[in-house]
């Protein structure tokens, strides 16, 4: 059996998972239904949280790339000004700095100051101007030989945070109808099913479509909508303005977009959830360059692997994408390793029975989930819009 990275384990959904709570039941029972990400988030190992608030850092290495503010006609100008950036909070006596544009090589003979920084220019011997937005990066470190320290830099992580969402559905069946035969089966039965199948579609969707947000939060009953993926992913390719073509992503530059930006950060195999009409310029693509395989029923997801030099694809064709307007044209790729399903302790999906009023003929029961989406890097994932056609 293939493995995904970022899930545990090594097999599919059979006989010997023991589902624990009624999340686990479904995604068992219906693995290839209406919540693949769940069905795919049940095998990442669900982790609890005893605030409705949940926390995390993301920290990564900086890019220490400036660009430069106005033109420097001179070879010889001692003092170049940059546009405002964290990224020049790097630079310290002893940094070089490379005209990435001319090839020059500067050394800092102090730190940033106002977006000014003191250079020693030309190292080398070779005399260049450096043109207005000029591209400069740290290049390194240099100092004389008995030196002392330079100054010490340092960065702090960023801080992120979700919300877990109560999820309810309610199912209610009479006395009556408990106790009459019918020709279809047991209708209390076929309701709860139903009413799983109901709840788990609501998680589902809130986890691709969900605005992070709080009303009422210094009261009693605050309510609490968990943030999803298309509102936090940062990285989005828009196929209206991406291409040559609006509404059009050829296959070069849909091949950029794997190299430029799918696959420059995070692993080198990720799931992508399609629409349908993605799915079929997906196969426009594939049918003399790729090596489509299929991958059965790995995780419960039967998923299809698409090898580039980039990176894997593993594409699944989500059958909600068909229910939502425009979805068709949408791809949503993540990194199984960086989502993580959180849930309130003790408020997984669980079945609450006998919730009926007292002088109610018949049972009420209601499915309950108290749980989010945590994303613990954005840059890793990817989103594409508007991708109607492939030339």
């Amino acid at each position: 059996m293939t493995a995904i990275q970022g899930l545990r384990g090594t097999g599919q959904f059979n006989t010997d998972f023991r589902p624990t709570n009624y999340r686990e039941l479904f995604t068992l029972l219906e693995p290839n239904g209406s919540a693949p990400l769940q069905a795919l988030l049940s095998m990442t190992g669900t982790e609890t949280t005893d605030d409705p608030k949940y926390n995390h850092y993301r920290d990564e290495l900086p890019d220490r790339k400036l660009q430069i503010n106005g033109a420097v006609a001179s070879t010889s100008t001692a003092s170049i000004t940059v546009d405002a950036a964290d990224d020049q909070q790097f630079v310290v006596a002893g940094t070089i700095i490379v005209n990435v544009d001319t090839g020059e090589v500067m050394r800092a003979t102090g730190a940033a100051s106002s977006n000014a920084i003191a250079v020693e220019r030309n190292i080398g011997g070779t005399a260049h101007q450096i043109a207005d937005d000029a591209n400069l990066i740290i290049g390194g470190f240099a100092d004389i030989e008995g030196g002392s320290a330079p100054a010490a830099i340092s960065f702090d992580p960023t801080l992120d945070f979700n919300y877990t969402q109560i999820f309810k559905t309610a199912v209610q069946v009479t006395g009556t109808l408990q106790n009459t035969y019918l020709r279809t089966g047991d209708k209390e039965q076929e309701q709860l099913t139903k009413a799983l199948k109901m709840h788990m579609s609501d998680i589902e969707r809130a986890m691709f479509f969900g605005k992070r947000a709080e009303v009422n939060g210094s009261t009693a009953s605050p309510l609490r909508f968990t943030g999803g993926l298309r509102n936090s992913i940062t990285g989005v390719t828009d196929g209206a303005s991406y291409g040559a073509s609006s509404n059009v992503i050829t296959e070069k530059e849909f091949d950029r977009l794997l190299i430029e930006n799918i696959f420059a950060y995070g692993g080198n195999e990720k799931v992508a959830f399609c629409g349908a009409r993605v799915i079929s310029n997906l196969m426009e693509i594939g049918k003399n360059r790729w090596q489509p395989t299929q991958i059965d029923n790995a995780y419960g997801v039967s998923l299809s692997r698409y090898t580039t030099y980039a990176g894997d694809l593993l594409v699944y064709m989500h059958p909600m994408f068909r229910q939502v307007p425009t979805m068709d044209k949408e791809m949503i790729i993540l990194d199984m390793s960086e989502i993580k399903y959180r849930c309130m302790q003790g408020r997984d999906t669980q079945l609450i029975r006998d919730i009926q009023a007292p002088d109610f003929d018949g049972v009420k029961y209601m499915y309950m989930t108290d749980c989010g989406l945590e994303m613990l890097q954005s840059k890793v994932h990817h989103r594409i819009k508007n991708w109607s056609a492939v030339t």
